[in-house]
């Protein structure tokens, strides 16, 4: 059993006290079979009707002061006191619930904001066909387009994308050690230097399809160096599976605070977000952030 571990890095605190789970516990308490959707079929889908790819996006909603409801003297409501817990679902595959701060989700936000309204910020990715993802998407590092992948440096605004932040760094380093020490081999995941990120909003109607992450360098994807999700705001039913085998397709709902990570030998695993469950988000969040509804995502990996 795994005792209590704390770490404090760059302003952003993980903590946890809950000992792992086995594999088929963890599989019987997170997971469900579901039917199986394509990444087509979501990829393609009409776009949402608020979703405009010209016009500035922000996370935060219209109108919202930047002073935060405590400073304007509005009660907070307390977000529920629920230890972080540890689901190990695969090898190199973890769910680590409820491991990021109402404080750090908060900052995470008011960063994602500050960054996405400028040049290199939030767009809704598109395909030359006219298509367009069902969420808005910013990135970190390097740019990521669904059809040329990392292979094209600027975004379509001419920009470089801004470098993944040094406090996001730090955060996602402690977050995979913090995995490591629950899992049966600390090397199921290895370490990595998170030097790209996909931060993806999605409102109430987002979704996107089952996909591998498999455009990183063939150094990173032989390593199994994992990839790091941040759930905010709203939750979401998250999918994954080895294979596109629809007996084989799983769900795990994801929260505001939670964390998933995959690498090793779960590295190319399938995933995709089927839906975003509205009005789900910690009123405390709303409240402190004034986060827009929707959900926030962030996926860090290494090129």
């Amino acid at each position: 059993m795994i005792g209590d571990i704390s770490f404090v890095i760059e302003g952003f605190s993980v903590s946890s006290n809950a000992s792992s789970l086995s594999h088929k516990a963890s599989i019987q308490d997170v997971s469900r079979r579901v039917s199986l959707f394509t990444y087509k079929q979501y990829h393609n889908a009409p776009a949402h009707s608020n979703l405009n790819q010209t016009q500035p996006f922000s996370l935060i909603l219209p109108g919202a002061n930047t002073v935060t409801a405590a400073r304007q003297g509005t009660v907070i409501e307390p977000v529920t006191n629920r230890p972080p817990s540890y689901q190990i679902i695969d090898s190199g595959m973890i769910l680590m619930k409820n491991c990021i701060s109402l404080r750090d989700q908060v900052e995470i936000v008011n960063t994602c904001h500050k960054l996405g309204v400028g040049p290199g910020g939030f767009m809704q990715p598109g395909y030359q066909s006219g298509s367009k993802l069902k969420l808005h998407r910013m990135c970190f590092g390097r740019n990521w387009d669904p059809e040329t992948k990392y292979r094209e440096p600027y975004n379509v605004d001419g920009s470089t994308p801004p470098p993944v932040p040094q406090e996001f760094i730090s955060l996602v380093q402690s977050l995979i050690q913090d995995a490591q020490a629950r899992l049966n081999s600390p090397d199921e995941i290895p370490s990595m230097n998170p030097d790209v990120c996909l931060v993806n909003f999605y409102t109430s109607t987002g979704q996107l399809g089952l996909h591998q992450d498999r455009s990183e360098s063939s150094y990173s994807i032989k390593r199994g160096l994992p990839v790091v999700s941040i759930s905010i705001g709203d939750s979401a039913e998250f999918l994954y599976g080895h294979t596109r085998d629809e007996d084989k397709l799983n769900t795990v709902v994801l929260e505001s605070g939670d964390v998933f990570i995959f690498g090793g030998k779960s590295r190319l695993v399938f995933h995709g977000v089927k839906t975003i469950f509205p009005n789900s988000a910690p009123r405390a969040l709303l409240q402190e952030s004034m986060l827009r509804p929707g959900r926030l995502s962030l996926n860090f990996r290494q090129f």
